[in-house]
């Protein structure tokens, strides 16, 4: 599997506010999951991610907390950075769309990308009518407007998406809009606009993604092509509003304009690659051997609610600038999505309460700094891979997260490795015991290893990250059963040839685990390492079931897992 190259991106966050465990299950743990075995395979590849910096929502906070759009940004973009690497999510680069080192390479690729999409035909400018606050004198961007959605009745729907069911929304279409602004009714006002013909797109969009049917998850490709099926409108692209690209037309309606938030923020994508280009001295322009390169797989991870711009948006503005009729692009070409990969919301349920939705404003959330000041990093990267909201939503439950930490990471996993060291240091002056003739009971739990190196490998190339930490931590209970069948406790008094044999075994079966969990566990995998006395390559996953030889010194034993107290962590 070397010499496969792959680009990878996260969803980029909204520089408006900290990151909790519901934004890190949805899509940047997974993403970083996937990139840690991509690598250990012998993948070329880069990881992509940055703060979301332009549009109303930093806008929003920004007004609400009196300070600058500038220092508010580049303050949770710098606080979300360190949060990414506190939890070991670790990306080539995280940029920001409108942060001082990436912005004018970001603004330029937007605005070549647009000006190469109305080139093509592909914008219709249109005057047309929206909301404006008459108290705040201004046109109201979509996340200023907020009311009940006319599909599914919700009132919890904004001007450009209901966020009960995903709906893609015009603000016009709420019923008994509000301004989020000054709480006033907003009445409809003429404006310009250039509108992304997305009908136009519509049946390559739709052929594309039925190519997909069997490989996407069918949560993401079942709604866009339900989206389909009710027929794509056109999209406004531009907004009245001054923070943000510019429009980059010689049109008087396009003065104060700025390009839409969802259509410059994909592009960062694009550009934050650039700049890691140009950072690496490739040059800024290399971009492309990663963008529009066919042999590249480009695989975007994101969570529900950026669906409808990831999987029909995005791919309709990288479509409009093809020159041929391949649906994919021709070399020299923006090439669309490998995968779309999305996780549904993660919920919460405190102790004693009902499950609810995640919320910041009522401070219903789990924030990653403040876990990181008290806990260690990799129970709670289990607990949300385990738990992970694949298939559908799921909720952080203190009580689960508790009982899996202590029965299932600490009991499973580093009860094995602690209590297979800890003999070897004792009885067998720290060095792997010699393997001996091996029997059956010992050569079928090698082959364990070797079984669930490949199915945890099949697993993860699907982008199915649950049911891989299942099979790794199936080896691991697997290996405390083969321990407490062979007893090595008990031979050791009797047959130091068998005690030395089974010990032998789990010595194996701890390195194998430590390639097999390294990209869900990357801190624990790095003890078992040190523990191992491995190096780096050792976490390549061709070497996951190589044998340690007889005599190998082992590093001191550590502990893996600490207990979580219940009193402690909700105290936290």
């Amino acid at each position: 599997m070397a010499n496969r190259q792959f680009l990878i991106t996260a969803a980029l966050p909204y520089s408006n506010g900290r990151l909790h465990v519901g934004h890190i299950a949805g899509a940047y743990l997974p993403a970083d999951i996937y990139v840690r075995y991509l690598r250990a395979t012998g993948a070329d590849v880069r990881f992509i991610c940055g703060s979301d910096d332009n549009g109303v929502a930093a806008i929003k906070t920004a007004r609400e907390q009196g300070r600058s759009v500038e220092e508010l940004t580049a303050h949770f973009n710098q606080s979300q950075k360190q949060s990414f690497d506190g939890l070991g999510i670790k990306f080539d680069i995280y940029g920001g769309t409108h942060q001082p080192d990436y912005v004018e390479l970001h603004e330029k690729l937007s605005q070549d990308l647009f000006l190469r999409i109305h080139e093509k035909g592909f914008f219709n400018k249109k005057t047309t009518r929206q909301l404006y606050d008459v108290e705040a004198r201004q046109f109201l961007p979509d996340r200023f407007v907020k009311g009940t959605c006319p599909k599914c009745k919700s009132d919890n729907a904004f001007g450009d998406q209901c966020e009960s069911c995903g709906a893609s929304l015009d603000a016009l279409e709420l019923i008994n809009p509000v301004s989020t602004m000054t709480g006033t009714t907003p009445e409809p006002r003429e404006t310009v606009h250039w509108y992304l013909r997305l009908d136009q797109l519509q049946p390559k969009l739709a052929e594309w993604l039925e190519s997909k049917r069997k490989d996407w998850r069918p949560t993401v490709v079942n709604f866009v092509l339900g989206q389909i099926d009710e027929g794509l409108p056109e999209r406004a692209m531009t907004r009245d509003l001054e923070w943000g690209v510019p429009v980059p037309l010689d049109d008087p309606d396009a003065k104060g304009k700025a390009l839409y938030v969802w259509f410059d923020a994909p592009i960062g994508y694009v550009s934050f690659t650039a700049k890691l280009c140009e950072n690496l001295g490739e040059g800024w322009e290399a971009y492309q051997n990663w963008w529009k390169n066919p042999e590249c797989k480009v695989v975007n991870f994101i969570g529900e609610d950026n669906i409808v711009f990831h999987a029909l948006t995005f791919p309709a503005m990288l479509l409009a600038t093809h020159n041929s009729e391949n649906i994919q692009g021709d070399e020299g070409e923006y090439q669309l999505p490998e995968n779309v990969v999305a996780n549904a919301f993660l919920n919460i349920k405190f102790p004693g309460k009902e499950e609810e939705k995640i919320s910041k404003s009522r401070g219903t959330a789990v924030w990653i700094e403040e876990y990181l000041n008290d806990f260690d990093p990799d129970p709670l990267r289990y607990y949300l891979t385990a738990n992970a909201p694949e298939g559908g939503r799921t909720a952080f439950d203190f009580e689960d997260f508790l009982n899996r930490n202590n029965t299932e990471l600490l009991a499973a996993l580093g009860n094995f490795v602690n209590r297979s060291f800890t003999f070897a240091h004792k009885y067998f002056d720290g060095k792997v015991p010699p393997a001996g003739t091996r029997e059956d009971i010992d050569n079928e739990q090698i082959a364990r290893c070797k079984t669930a190196a490949d199915e945890v490998a099949a697993d993860l190339e699907a982008c199915k990250f649950k049911s891989a930490l299942n099979r790794a931590m199936q080896l691991a209970r697997d290996a405390n059963a083969y321990f407490d069948t062979t007893a090595p406790f008990r031979s050791r008094k009797t047959d130091m040839d068998a005690c030395g044999r089974a010990i032998n075994v789990c010595c194996q079966t701890t390195r194998a685990l430590t390639t097999i969990i390294a990209p869900f566990l990357p801190h624990i995998a790095a003890k078992c390492r040190d523990m191992l006395q491995l190096d780096d390559d050792a976490i390549q996953w061709s070497s996951a079931t190589d044998q340690l030889p007889d005599g190998h010194a082992l590093g001191e034993p550590q502990f893996l897992v600490k207990k979580l107290d219940p009193e402690e962590l909700i105290a936290s």
